[in-house]
C-alpha cells in the first residue's frame, strides 16, 4: 500500500524502524571525532556517558532519530531537531525545529519509542497516531 503522508489522514498510525550495526557506528565514531557532538544533544551524550558502554546508548538513539526521520516521512533533516530523552522508565523523543514543524503539518500526537540493543546491534521502533483536528495532544 502507497501513503501519501502529505494529505493526512485522522485514521494512520505512522511507524519507523531502523538497525544500527555496532561494529559500522563505533567504527565511524573512531574515524569521526567530532561526530558525536553533530549527531547527539548534551543531554544525550551525558546519558550515554554515565553507562558502561556509551557506544551502545548513543547507537540506539541513532537509530531512534533515524526512525523518527521516517516516520515523519523526511528523513532526518537536523540530527539534534530530534532528540531522545530517558528520564527513567520509557525513553520519550523531544522535537524541535524542522521536525517539530512536520509533526504539527501531520498533527502527530505523541511519539512512542522502543530502543533495543544486542552484541551487535542496536534497533529503534517509534509509533505516533496522527490526531483528528478535534483531538488535542493531553486527549492522548
Amino acid at each position: 500500500m502507497n501513503i501519501n503522508v502529505s494529505q493526512p489522514d485522522s485514521r494512520l498510525v505512522l511507524t519507523g524502524l531502523d538497525i544500527v550495526d555496532l561494529t559500522r557506528f563505533r567504527g565511524a565514531l573512531q574515524r569521526h571525532p567530532r561526530l558525536r557532538e553533530r549527531l547527539f544533544s548534551s543531554e544525550e551524550l551525558a546519558y550515554a556517558d554515565g553507562r558502561r558502554d556509551p557506544v551502545v546508548h548513543l547507537a540506539a538513539r541513532f537509530a531512534a532519530k533515524e526512525a523518527v526521520g521516517k516516520l515523519l516521512g523526511t528523513g532526518v533533516t537536523s540530527w539534534k531537531d530530534i532528540c531522545v530523552e530517558s528520564r527513567g522508565g520509557a525513553p520519550s523523543v523531544r522535537l524541535l525545529g524542522r521536525a517539530a514543524q512536520r509533526a504539527d503539518t501531520l498533527r502527530l500526537g505523541p511519539v512512542a519509542l522502543s530502543l533495543s540493543h544486542t552484541a551487535t546491534i542496536a534497533m529503534a521502533g517509534a509509533v505516533a497516531l496522527i490526531l483528528d483536528s478535534k483531538e488535542s495532544w493531553e486527549a492522548v
